[in-house]
């Protein structure tokens, strides 16, 4: 943690040099996981060229190189560098429920640079952000010191239950990275269409959604240029909600799919997000995204 800590003091401009080189490792040497990433970028973007693809690909890994070295800055970085490189174009969204204590759910996509996202976030609100502990030990520290660094509060995804209760009267957005694979078998899963493809993903946000009766809104992080991005809430479902029909999902998958579609090259191609062997355990009951207005 020392040694990385001490990289991190580097400037920005050098850590991207750094960056530069990873990128040429990872995409030409050494290649990271491109096979699978050839294959999800074909199997989202059927009408795409094959050279349409490869220049999604390069720029990918670009981004995937700068996310390395941006995460790794936020050991360091100081809250007014941050603030300067993170801006938000409407928070007054977020401002009436603030006012009347109205906690929300913020959902995000693994668009770059989520992290930045998260620890930004909390210069403007009080955050909780729900997470599945890594079993790499020194990787689980280093990101939640990285991320509660400017006092983001961390929740394991399993005692998200008992935390909710406890935190009830606090005013805060709980966010959570929504389009990741739901993998174990105890896991509640819903099944939809999500960049072509028949996608499980964690029923969670509609459980929860329903159970606390908080509005939800999605997170959209747009990179702006190399190290700033900018991040636009959009609404997506308001209480008071109809068990079973809350559609949070669905209204999820659209807007993370516009904004993937957006600027393919800043989704994370390199996860392993179309395994098939729990689909059969997943919800068959909700219609299609393309079907949910």
């Amino acid at each position: 943690m020392f040694f990385l800590r001490l990289i991190s003091y580097l400037p920005l401009g050098i850590l991207y040099l750094f960056s530069d080189f990873l990128f040429i490792v990872a995409y030409y040497i050494i290649p990271y996981r491109k096979k699978l990433v050839r294959k999800n970028l074909v199997n989202s973007f059927p009408e795409k060229s094959i050279a349409e693809i490869k220049k999604i690909e390069r720029q990918f890994y670009r981004n995937l190189c700068d996310y390395a070295v941006e995460t790794l800055k936020l050991l360091t970085i100081s809250k007014e560098e941050l603030n300067k490189r993170v801006s938000f174009t409407n928070p007054e969204l977020i401002e009436p429920y603030r006012l009347r204590n109205q906690p929300i759910i913020g959902l995000a996509s693994h668009q770059f640079n989520w992290e930045w996202l998260l620890v930004a976030g909390n210069f403007h609100f009080t955050l909780d952000y729900v997470y599945q502990p890594i079993n790499t030990k020194l990787t689980d520290k280093l990101l939640i010191a990285i991320r509660s660094r400017f006092g983001g509060h961390a929740i394991k995804r399993n005692e998200l239950g008992r935390e909710m209760v406890k935190r009830r009267n606090l005013w805060r957005m709980i966010a959570i990275v929504s389009d990741q694979y739901p993998g174990q078998k105890k896991d509640k899963k819903y099944i939809t269409r999500f960049l072509n493809q028949e996608t499980a993903f964690f029923q969670a946000p509609d459980q929860i959604a329903s159970l606390t009766q908080y509005p939800v809104v999605f997170s959209a992080i747009r990179k702006v240029k190399r190290g700033y991005y900018e991040t636009t809430f959009v609404p997506l479902t308001e209480p008071p909600y109809i068990k079973d029909q809350e559609n949070v999902i669905e209204r999820y998958v659209q807007e993370a799919e516009k904004i993937i579609n957006e600027n393919p090259a800043g989704w994370l191609w390199s996860h392993k997000r179309w395994k098939k062997r729990h689909l059969k355990q997943a919800s068959a009951k909700y219609p299609p995204a393309s079907a949910v207005s």
